[in-house]
């Protein structure tokens, strides 16, 4: 849709934490902004994300914004509340990021095409009152994803400007040249299944001389697996490890019934050599049962 002046928004917010659903935080959000704006419908992208983890929740705004309808976008990952970082709205083409100013928002932002105005969340009207500074989901986002997405208020009615240079930004690894047609990555995140993403993409493995239906080199600590590269999970047998492209486009490492993070013994974070193998046979690890 067309925002046109962005102060008219789709009556939508999209909702990111890592509340989980033990406790009554997610509910006690949705509650806030149902009060404050009863007819803003609310999309739980998740609540999963590892407590206090900003890279793994910045990663999963980023991978789900472009499937979200325009509106607000509210996420909520914050090691930091109550202390010095800041509370922001931010104005995008694709409508509103508010949170805290911990890079959480900055990935998602750059890949909608970037802010033209940010604001620190300072105007008493739209907070609740409380006794705390622990829950600024509930008492600062909450009531301003709701007056935004209603159009209640203007972004600018929230607070005063802040320089879009000095936001928080979030440094990703970035993969490097390691000789002999081989690149040291990253892993950017592992997800509920196992499934480990790197930092490349296709286009990096192609750029390497490889081509699906080869084997991948993979090196983690001191060993190197040979690993073919297969169009999906479904390209070899059960228990075996296969290099794929995932559903956001990056180079992936699976084990097809089984969980890659396990067996291979690796996590976000975790550094890994991935190129053209120089000989041996790829090898089969078998899923734990």
């Amino acid at each position: 849709m067309s925002l046109g002046t962005l102060d008219e928004v789709s009556g939508t917010i999209s909702f990111l934490s890592d509340f989980g659903h033990r406790d009554e935080f997610v509910g006690v959000v949705h509650g806030v902004i149902a009060r404050v704006a009863p007819d803003v419908r609310v999309i739980d992208i998740t609540h999963g994300i590892d407590r206090g983890h900003v890279h793994a929740g910045a990663m999963a705004l980023t991978r789900a914004v472009q499937f979200m309808p325009d509106g607000v976008f509210l996420a909520v990952v914050d090691p930091g509340v109550g202390g010095d970082r800041l509370a922001i709205a931010v104005r995008t083409p694709v409508g509103f990021f508010v949170g805290p100013d911990n890079g959480l928002l900055a990935p998602a932002i750059a890949m909608v095409g970037g802010a033209d105005l940010a604001v620190s969340l300072e105007a008493e009207q739209f907070q609740l009152p409380s006794a705390g500074s622990t829950f600024h989901g509930r008492d600062i986002f909450a009531p301003a994803a709701a007056v935004l997405a209603s159009g209640e208020a203007a972004i600018t009615d929230l607070g005063p400007a802040v320089d879009l240079d000095a936001m928080t930004p979030l440094l990703l690894p970035l993969a490097e040249p390691a000789g002999n047609a081989r690149v040291k990555a990253a892993v950017l995140w592992v997800d509920g299944f196992g499934n480990v993403q790197f930092n490349i993409a296709g286009e990096d493995l192609a750029a390497l001389g490889l081509a699906p239906g080869d084997d991948v080199l993979v090196g983690i600590d001191v060993a190197e697996h040979r690993i073919e590269w297969g169009v999906s999970y479904g390209s070899v047998e059960e228990g075996e490890a296969v290099i794929h492209i995932d559903s956001s486009g990056q180079v992936a490492l699976a084990v097809r019934g089984g969980s890659a993070s396990d067996d291979f013994d690796i996590g976000t974070g975790d550094t890994v050599l991935v190129g053209r193998p120089d000989g041996g046979n790829r090898i089969e690890i078998r899923a734990v049962p």
